[in-house]
């Protein structure tokens, strides 16, 4: 069966291709994506299905005899004769008495069949296989400590190494939903379209993947169209066609939306962080949820989307590919990486890139600028005059016992981009490339680079140059090992210092704004 999708802004429909069995609508709030999805099934015809666990749930009243929903089939089965209960009150308990009328009639008819064979008039009797039945096998293997009885023309329910059984009623609202899902997708036409508003409503991010997995398995002759705004559970339908609907014009009647391109060098991940925002999107090393600098970054650029990606080189290829595909989502991107032991002109091809790089070494040390310690002290009754010589002379002083290693660091990944570089030419034959590294040991000169950044390195704690000191030290422990946070008037660990700043980044006040300005200048953008 051939689907169009909605009118576009030029008001064409556009034909969403045999090959994508299964379709998530992906948008921000407000942009019209349930319009859109609504727009597809009335334009599908007795061939779409309806099915939304929070109007299951919790929209009690009369059955509305809305085409292509539960709602309408109970009504259906009413005008039958059967053992439908009229204590229905939701969608969800209607559909539980429809699996449950289905099951009654089908035992019957199998009770009249054996009547049969005993009496010589047919020779076999099947035992049948109900929708029920699927269902129960099926929520149970995503519940294996829960079981599903039958007792009395009813269903009830129990826990392992519980003896009680209950009701229904005592289902939490996850369980109630994997339960309608399960056996209203089996009511489905054949060959039918379900559309599924919200599907991450109730579910467990870390059942997603299994639970749609078997949904969509229960019924490989539908297609399947999700309208979401959850990017945990997108993350688990990476085979879907992904659309995102930017907008709509209620004046023309159209939708700002488009299918997103696979296979273009940046993942759905990425694609996703920027779906419900309409701000510059802003890559940055890290994890999501433990990194430094997932705390600090949404808290200093708030212009920005921010999204954690791990690795620099991620960080620095996903803004690349972002940018390549700026006609595609209108949207500018930028990255932040450490500077780390990068030189000066490694800085200014990044810069020249769109990635934001410090002039301190890595994060940490941008938690010890001046400015920040500075206003960490005076938020906690310090005196930050007093606070900050105490911290610069702390890390002076242990830059000074590592200055060497810290110069062979820095030596090392020099004399290795050096080499990169030399490496990576282009050379007709193999006599040309050894003539061309026939040198390179004594252009190299590792010693004397390591000598050079010696002085250079002593120089800064000689004239107590704490900037410079920043822009080349990298050392993990240098929040613990200044004392910042007790100078502070915090608890000794480096994380109640951390907090205090993200506790005044939060505010809006001057002192928020004396750190943001302060982090911004170290990126040079102000």
């Amino acid at each position: 069966m051939d689907i169009l999708l909605p009118p576009d802004l030029s008001g064409q429909r556009q034909p969403l291709r045999n090959s994508i069995r299964h379709l998530t609508v992906i948008g921000a709030n407000g942009a019209g994506k349930t319009r859109f999805s609504n727009y597809m099934a009335a334009s599908l015809g007795k061939y779409a299905f309806r099915l939304s666990a929070l109007k299951a749930i919790y929209a009690a009243g009369e059955p509305e005899n809305t085409p292509g929903t539960t709602d309408a089939l109970y009504l259906r089965a009413r005008q039958t004769p059967g053992f439908l209960t009229n204590g229905a009150t939701t969608p969800f308990e209607r559909l539980m008495a429809l699996l449950l009328n289905e099951e009654i009639t089908a035992l019957v008819d199998f009770k009249v069949a054996q009547m049969d064979v005993a009496a010589g008039r047919r020779k076999k009797a099947e035992v049948p296989v109900t929708r029920l039945d699927t269902v129960i096998a099926s929520w149970q293997d995503i519940f294996p400590e829960n079981q599903i009885l039958r007792q009395g023309g009813r269903l009830m329910f129990s826990r392992d190494g519980q003896e009680d059984t209950y009701s229904q009623v005592r289902l939490s609202a996850g369980e109630k939903a994997v339960l309608y899902y399960f056996g209203a997708v089996l009511y489905a036409p054949a060959d039918g379209v379900v559309f599924i508003d919200s599907p991450e409503m109730f579910l467990h991010p870390s059942i997603h993947q299994r639970f749609w997995d078997t949904m969509e398995s229960l019924r490989p002759d539908c297609r399947f169209i999700y309208t979401t705004h959850d990017l945990d559970f997108t993350a688990t339908r990476q085979r879907n066609g992904l659309l995102w609907v930017r907008g709509y014009n209620s004046a023309g009647e159209g939708w700002d939306y488009t299918i997103l391109p696979r296979g273009e060098g940046i993942t759905d991940e990425i694609y996703l962080a920027i779906v419900g925002s309409r701000k510059p999107v802003l890559f940055i090393e890290g994890d999501a949820s433990h990194s430094i600098d997932a705390k600090l970054y949404p808290l200093v650029f708030r212009n920005f989307t921010v999204k954690s990606l791990g690795s620099c080189d991620k960080v620095i290829e996903s803004t690349r590919a972002f940018n390549d595909l700026k006609g595609f989502h209108h949207l500018d991107s930028r990255g932040i990486v450490d500077r780390d032991r990068r030189d000066d002109g490694e800085v200014a091809y990044l810069r020249g890139k769109n990635i934001f790089v410090p002039e301190v070494a890595e994060i940490e040390n941008i938690l010890m600028l001046e400015e920040v310690v500075r206003t960490v002290a005076a938020e906690n009754g310090r005196d930050e005059n007093k606070v900050f010589r105490s911290v610069k002379h702390s890390i002076i002083g242990m830059f000074h016992h590592d200055l060497r290693s810290q110069a062979m660091l820095h030596t090392r990944h020099r004399i290795k981009r050096l080499m990169e570089r030399r490496v990576d030419g282009k050379f007709p034959n193999i006599n040309a490339f050894e003539r061309h590294l026939a040198g390179l040991a004594e252009e190299l000169n590792p010693r004397g680079l390591y000598e050079k950044l010696c002085r250079e390195f002593s120089g800064y704690v000689a004239s107590e140059d704490y900037a410079s000191v920043l822009k080349v030290y990298n050392q993990k422990a240098m929040l613990p090992g200044s004392n910042v946070s007790q100078l502070c008037g915090l608890t000794g660990s480096k994380d109640s210092y951390i907090d205090a700043i993200i506790t005044i980044l939060r505010r809006d006040t001057a002192s928020s704004r004396r750190i943001v300005a302060a982090i911004t200048r170290c990126f040079g953008l102000s």
